[in-house]
């Protein structure tokens, strides 16, 4: 069956978020947007994935927690996770080998903590958009060895991307997925890049407003709608 997607959602936690980007107005946002499957992925972190589990499990849409990891490159990297339990141990992973840079929230803007309800528990100090002492090619093995899946994030941006940081894809990182953003394609991004031909390409909004959600448009195919399953794709080339 085809299903409707959207893996890239940052909340109220990253600093870029808006602070209306609460999980429950997202889940909210997604299910009026017809969306089947959602994830969130606040930068370098988890912590707001309990939050945002059980508003859509209320909801009745399949969500799964993640973060967008920023690696020793600068590179934004997509990781999603069959549990919490596992997005939340690779959180402790990341966040102890996160630059400890103070966040200045005049500047960079909020990171709050919340709970199911919305309610704020806690402001996150440490700046969560600096990079993280992981490199691009320790992801995908450090990912999938807690059971989940990785690909790299905008990959034709000219800032924070794999292809505008290394310059070309490396075959060894041997990812399954790579996302496109919604301003161009993966004919696009083949043309200049032919090395990246054959692995699969998806598109998500990567919103940091609620108006920044689109009404369903990106889907893929699945024989069941299942966490297991959707990190099973990601990890594989069409």
């Amino acid at each position: 069956m085809n299903v409707f997607y959207d893996l890239h959602l940052h909340s109220c936690l990253s600093p870029c978020g808006e602070p209306d980007m609460t999980p429950r107005n997202i889940v909210n946002m997604c299910v009026l947007a017809g969306l089947q499957i959602i994830a969130l992925t606040d930068h370098n972190t988890a912590e707001n994935c309990p939050a945002f589990l059980a508003a859509a499990k209320e909801a009745g849409i399949l969500a799964l927690p993640g973060m967008e990891l920023t690696t020793r490159e600068e590179i934004h990297v997509v990781c999603l996770f069959d549990s919490l339990e596992a997005a939340l141990t690779f959180g402790g992973y990341v966040k102890k080998r996160l630059s400890k840079v103070k966040n200045r929230p005049e500047i960079f803007g909020g990171q709050a903590v919340v709970d199911e309800n919305d309610n704020i528990l806690r402001e996150e100090d440490v700046l969560l958009l600096c990079a993280a002492d992981i490199g691009i090619h320790e992801v995908r093995a450090l990912v999938e060895g807690v059971g989940g899946a990785a690909f790299p994030a905008h990959v034709d941006r000219s800032s924070f991307s794999l292809l505008a940081n290394l310059g070309a894809y490396d075959p060894a990182l041997d990812f399954g997925t790579a996302e496109v953003s919604r301003r161009s394609s993966a004919q696009e991004v083949l043309l200049r890049h032919p090395e990246m031909d054959g692995l699969r390409f998806i598109t998500n909004s990567d919103a940091h407003r609620l108006e920044d959600i689109p009404d369903a448009d990106a889907s893929f195919r699945l024989d069941r709608i299942s966490r297991r399953a959707v990190i099973e794709l990601l990890r594989r080339a069409p």
